[in-house]
């Protein structure tokens, strides 16, 4: 089904074949013909699945031709995230007369209130520095007709919830609303009942699905091992994009100072960076000119990269949900990708209940040189049908492929 099928203008399915898209995906298909009939809508799928295209395509028809004004608000819970959908709203707009602004902390206010009393007709926020803006006075809601919560679960988790209360409270009754997430918690449903009236649902995938094309490969290491069992890896490996996460920043900035020291070059990305360090180191990644990037799981929210071959679970994460958006960084529209998980014996435990959220047992590895002191756990199969692979070994092979 192309585009125009879905009921798109014709300046915004020129915008997508602009941007080298051709078909929506799943999420688009079943979402842009209930947000262009003005339905509230609560949208489940998938990290790298195109919700961002599901709600600002719609979005930007609505307003096309309209008054001028603050008429849609997207909330979103970090500057990368809104920094990515403004671009969207620039991309897919660029046939239109409409305008976006990208509001969040870590920089000035002043460009940000002028975007807000003069002309911006979206606007993507991040709760906190939106309510700054909100108790200045600077920018006016009466107008506004469409509001989207992106990635409701993620801003939940960040303690956003009395946040987004608040400007629900301050916003018309009369409006459409939108609520997009990777995963649809119970606090996720609660939000949804609070803001949405009457809703529609639209749910890709089974919930906690990671996307097809990723090959999940846990390695076996001690945790003093980790760094050096990495760095042989990143050595070997092909080159091509490759975003490592680990839980803290502390432990990113060490990563990233230990590879460096071996010759591997990489920058690091969580929140005590400065905004203006953030964005370069983004922007060098999004164009390749740097592959490595080590973040932190909420400076990693925004992302959008298309070619990343490779996710590195540095550290597994204590949510099993999250290293489902962990590794939809990779293997996007179709392509291909790995998500390599580094466990030492404390972590077995949690990488089982990864296993069980995704519902299938991934192959052990063992790197020469880095063997464990404690052998791999392998578990029982989820099933008579999912048998655990056998433990393989690493050593890469000329050219520095994997066996």
């Amino acid at each position: 089904m192309p585009f125009a099928a879905l009921g798109l203008a014709p300046e915004l399915v020129r915008a997508v074949a602009d941007e080298g898209y051709a078909q929506p995906t799943p999420i688009q298909t079943e979402a842009i013909p209930l947000a262009l009939a003005g339905r509230d809508l609560i949208g489940s799928a998938q990290t790298g699945t195109g919700k961002t295209a599901a709600f600002v395509l719609p979005i930007l028809q609505r307003l096309t031709g309209g008054v001028r004004g603050v008429r849609a608000l997207v909330l979103v819970p970090t500057r990368e995230l809104a920094e990515q959908v403004a671009t969207s709203i620039r991309a897919y707009g660029r046939h239109t007369h409409l305008t976006g602004a990208a509001v969040y902390g870590g920089v000035g206010m002043e460009p940000q209130t002028r975007a807000l009393r003069h002309g911006a007709d979206i606007v993507v926020a991040t709760p906190g520095r939106l309510l700054d803006h909100m108790e200045r006075g600077h920018v006016d809601f009466s107008r506004l007709e469409v509001l989207v919560l992106d990635e409701a679960d993620r801003m939940l988790d960040m303690g956003f919830a009395p946040d987004v209360r608040r400007i629900l409270k301050e916003l018309p009754d009369e409006r459409q609303t939108m609520l997009f997430s990777a995963t649809i918690s119970p606090e996720v449903d609660a939000l949804a009942r609070r803001a949405l009236n009457g809703h529609a649902s639209v749910e890709i995938g089974r919930r906690a699905q990671a996307a097809e094309g990723i090959e999940h490969v846990i390695v076996a290491v001690d945790k003093l091992q980790k760094r050096g069992a990495l760095g042989t890896i990143l050595k070997a490996k092909p080159a091509g994009q490759t975003l490592i996460f680990t839980r803290t920043k502390y432990g990113a900035d060490k990563l990233v100072t230990f590879l460096r020291r071996e010759g591997i070059a990489a920058n690091a990305l969580h929140g005590d960076k400065a905004q203006s360090h953030r964005t370069r180191t983004l922007d060098q990644f999004r164009e390749g000119t740097a592959e490595i990037l080590v973040a932190t799981d909420i400076a990693a929210r925004g992302i959008d990269v298309d070619g990343i071959r490779m996710v590195v679970n540095f550290d597994v994460p204590t949510d099993p949900e999250v290293y489902v958006h962990r590794v939809g960084r990779t293997a996007r529209a179709g392509a291909q990708g790995l998500a390599l998980t580094l466990i030492s014996p404390d972590e077995w435990l949690l990488m089982a209940d990864v296993e069980k959220l995704i519902g299938q047992r991934f192959p052990r590895e063992v790197i020469p040189g880095f063997e464990p002191s404690v052998p791999p756990l392998q578990p029982k199969p989820l099933d008579d049908r999912a048998a655990p692979k056998p433990e393989r070994s690493m050593r890469p092979r000329r050219g520095g492929k994997r066996r």
